[in-house]
């Protein structure tokens, strides 16, 4: 199960679709849905919006591999690197006026996915999130 998308921002209907597809076929209920929904969402636009120099195409593929207990996305790019899970959480205790713009995305992402890792091979970003489902 695999989905290739451009970047454009646009095209994120087609990856709503895409995970709902998968987890009706899974038999998800709707708050994993919604959330692996959230989850995919934040990884690709980030991919979208960063990966590419500004005014060009690139693509990001997300490829769906089902294991035992497990769903695997694994989020491919041949944008520059960029690996997001060296990023600090952010402080959450801090008030919406002090915090830093942006960085709640990988955030969310790991509050959401079992596991979430980062290589980057072939001049690919490779970003693998497991969500753990029984």
């Amino acid at each position: 199960m695999k989905l290739t998308l451009s970047n454009d921002i646009e095209q994120i209907p087609q990856l709503s679709e895409f995970i709902e597809n998968i987890c009706e076929k899974f038999c998800l209920d709707m708050d994993t849905t919604m959330s692996l929904n959230l989850a995919l969402e934040e990884a690709v636009v980030n991919v979208m919006s960063y990966a590419y120099p500004e005014g060009t195409t690139g693509y990001v593929t997300i490829e769906v591999v089902k294991g035992p207990q497990y769903l695997d996305f694994i989020i491919s790019d041949s944008g520059k690197p960029f690996n997001p899970t060296t990023k600090d959480d952010p402080d959450t205790n801090l008030s919406l006026e002090e915090r830093p713009i942006g960085g709640l995305g990988i955030h969310i992402i790991r509050q959401i996915m079992d596991i979430v890792h980062y290589e980057r091979k072939a001049n690919h970003n490779i970003l693998t999130l497991r969500k753990n489902i029984h």
